[in-house]
This record gives C-alpha cells, sequence and structure tokens, in this order.
C-alpha cells in the first residue's frame, strides 16, 4: 500500500470548486459543498480489456473512493490484490447507447401501427433530425411496446464519451416534435418509464443500457488462501448461499453481493449521477470452481450509466479523479468506455473480498477494527 501514500489531490480543501461554475451547471441555490471523505484503493491490474473488437488500454489503476463507510476502502484494495497475484482481470464493454423512452397516445391500434410504420420507414429521417440537437449524438436504435392506446418507443443513442441524458432528452423532444408534425400523434411525457432511467428493471437487465460490463478472473487457490484467508469451496458456498438463493427468496432484481456499495463511491468520485446507482446496482455474480481446484468468479453489470465529460465530471475534485485513471474528458468515445470497464473491475474486486468476508465470518471484526477509529490509516 505504499504506493498510495504518493498520491495526493489537489482539489480537496475548504473550497473545492468554482462556485460560479457549480452554481450555474450543477446545482441551483448553491448555499455550500457538502464534502466527503475520499480513498484510494489499489493497484487494480486489468490485463485484457476490449470493447467491439478493439482492444483498449491494460495496465494498473489506482481507483478513487468516496464514501463515508470504514472498511469500504480496505475491502476494495483486498480484492484488487487478489486479482493482481492472480494475473489480473479480463474485461469486456458493450456501448450499448443511452436511452430515452417517450409515451405516445393512439386512438386505436389501427393508429398504433400507423406510428410504428411512421418509425420503421423513416429512420434516416428520425436521425437526421437527432443530430441535429447536438454534434456529439447519434440516433442507433428504437424499439415500440405498448398496451391499450399508449405506445412506448425507447429510443437508444451514442452520445461519445458523455452519459448523455441532457443530449437524449433534447434530441427526443426534437423527435417528438418530428412525429407529432408528420402523422399529429402526440407524445404525452417524453419519458415514460421506457428508459428505464434511475429505477431497478428487467427491461435494462435484458436488453442492456449504457455500458454492458462483463468483468472476470482466475485465482489460483493459493491466492484465494493468502490474501482472502478463504477456500474456493467455503467462498462457492457463501455466493450461492447469497448471492443466488437469498437473491431469489427475496426477490431481488439484482444477484451480486455489493455492486451499489462500489457504484456510489465511485460515481461520488469521478463526477457521475448518484442517482445512477438505482438502475446500475442490478447485475450478477458468478462463481464456479475449476477442474484444478482453482476459483473463477465474474461479474455482469448490464446497465451502466458513466461518462467522462458533462455533469459532475467538470468539478475539480472528480475531474482530478478521472484524470487519476487517465479517462478525464474526451470526444470519440473512448474515455467512457474505459471508465465503465475500470468500474466492471472494480465491482469484481469489492465482490471477491466480500464474498470472502463473509465465506470466513470477518465481516463484524473487520468493521469492528476499521469502521470505529482504532485503525486510522492503511
Amino acid at each position: 500500500m505504499e504506493k498510495e501514500k504518493n498520491i495526493s489531490f489537489s482539489n480537496t480543501g475548504h473550497f473545492s470548486l468554482d462556485e460560479d461554475i457549480a452554481s450555474t451547471r450543477n446545482c441551483e441555490n448553491m448555499i455550500g459543498v457538502t464534502q466527503i471523505p475520499l480513498g484510494i484503493a489499489g493497484p487494480l491490474a486489468i490485463s485484457s480489456f476490449s470493447s467491439t473488437n478493439q482492444e483498449l488500454r491494460t495496465k494498473n489503476y489506482f481507483i478513487p473512493l468516496a464514501t463515508t463507510e470504514g472498511a469500504l476502502v480496505a475491502s476494495v484494495s483486498r480484492g484488487c490484490k487478489a486479482i493482481g497475484e492472480s494475473g489480473g482481470a479480463d474485461v469486456e464493454v458493450e456501448d450499448v447507447g443511452a436511452t430515452r423512452g417517450p409515451v405516445f397516445r393512439v386512438g386505436n391500434m389501427k393508429e398504433g401501427r400507423k406510428l410504428e410504420d411512421f418509425l420503421k420507414n423513416n429512420f434516416s429521417q428520425l436521425q437526421e433530425v437527432a443530430a441535429k440537437t447536438s454534434r456529439h449524438i447519434m440516433l442507433k436504435t428504437y424499439a415500440v411496446s405498448g398496451a391499450g392506446t399508449y405506445r412506448f418507443v425507447r429510443f437508444s443513442f451514442d452520445t461519445k464519451d458523455a452519459m448523455g441524458l441532457n443530449m437524449v432528452t433534447i434530441a427526443t423532444t426534437a423527435l417528438a416534435s418530428y412525429i407529432y408534425e408528420a402523422i399529429h400523434i402526440p407524445c404525452v411525457d417524453i419519458s415514460g418509464n421506457f428508459c428505464v432511467d434511475k429505477k431497478p428493471s428487467w427491461l435494462n437487465f435484458i436488453q442492456k443500457r449504457g455500458k454492458a460490463v462483463r468483468a472476470e478472473v482466475i485465482m489460483p487457490a493459493s491466492v484465494v488462501g493468502d490474501v482472502l484467508k478463504t477456500t474456493p469451496q467455503k467462498f462457492y458456498d457463501a455466493w450461492l448461499a447469497k448471492c443466488m438463493m437469498g437473491s431469489a427468496m427475496s426477490g431481488s432484481m439484482g444477484f451480486n453481493a455489493q455492486f451499489a456499495n462500489i457504484l456510489a463511491a465511485l460515481f461520488i468520485a469521478t463526477g457521475q449521477d448518484p442517482a445512477h446507482v438505482a438502475e446500475c446496482s442490478i447485475g450478477m455474480t458468478t462463481t464456479e470452481i475449476t477442474s484444478n481446484g482453482d476459483l473463477y468468479v465474474s461479474v455482469h453489470l448490464p446497465d451502466l450509466m458513466v461518462g467522462t465529460v458533462g455533469g459532475g465530471t467538470g468539478l475539480a475534485t472528480q475531474k482530478e479523479a478521472l484524470e487519476l485513471l487517465g479517462v478525464s474528458g474526451g470526444d470519440d468515445g473512448k474515455n467512457a468506455v474505459v471508465l465503465a470497464g475500470i468500474i466492471g473491475a472494480v465491482i469484481l474486486a469489492g465482490e471477491l473480498s466480500l464474498l470472502a468476508s463473509l465465506s470466513q465470518g470477518s465481516l463484524a471484526c473487520a468493521h469492528e477494527s476499521l469502521a470505529r477509529g482504532k485503525v486510522q490509516k492503511l
């Protein structure tokens, strides 16, 4: 952990952001700043990183985590160590696109078919309408569903390095106006909960949203024992009981140990919209014991709404956190993809450490020693 002591942030003092910028772009009626402790976990090794058949940056990353939960940074660091001693994590990112789902009101089924036919036959024109709203946006696909006199259209957009919801809302508003002018079918609500934005949903789990990320690692049994202080079998048993059986019994929409915990800390540290944790924390952790007794663990995040430009990413401390990861700014979409992949690997590290702790019964004592003032520094 010695390397972490050499990492510092210049914008973590009392006034760490430009009030003029923040009060006009990020917060109305601004009266001050709420501070959250910022820690560094890692190094996290990513050994293979692919997206749309392209190999991206593979290296070691130090991970900024903003949290008030003692033991979280230490836990993620332990997971990072286990990944590093296992040769690194393999990461895959699919750029699905940001979605907006307006709802239209039709008079009957015939008029509903009229709307669907119009979308199908005029898709290139719809792309042109969307493109006129921003040079950073492109309409990729759409899907239609509905019942009665309601028709929901789920538009999906490429928003480059921005998370992009402001852009897709503006573009979708232009599309709704274009549709009404052409066929006189009104849009009732520009966001009809078919996006699905900031709410957990099976639609996003199945069809994916934003970035879909997978990360995996195979840990030798020796690493599981030396670093995670457990065995592959105990780890597997804890995973099966918690992530699979417990999630099924409770009707959970995600089958994981603590995706939301890591996402919240990363989102706040890097200027993402924290409200998206509600949807992004759906996902699945899987594990298997290999034929030679090693431990395979993977995570799947089907819905990750993140960006490296816009929103809170321009605030001083958050920008520094993105610079630490090497992904600040951008215009071609690659930085946002890399950020998504890093997040997937950090989620993997968090799952490894927590499930290992649960499998050996050390969760309570870890919080006892790290979250009650007994240990000040790692």
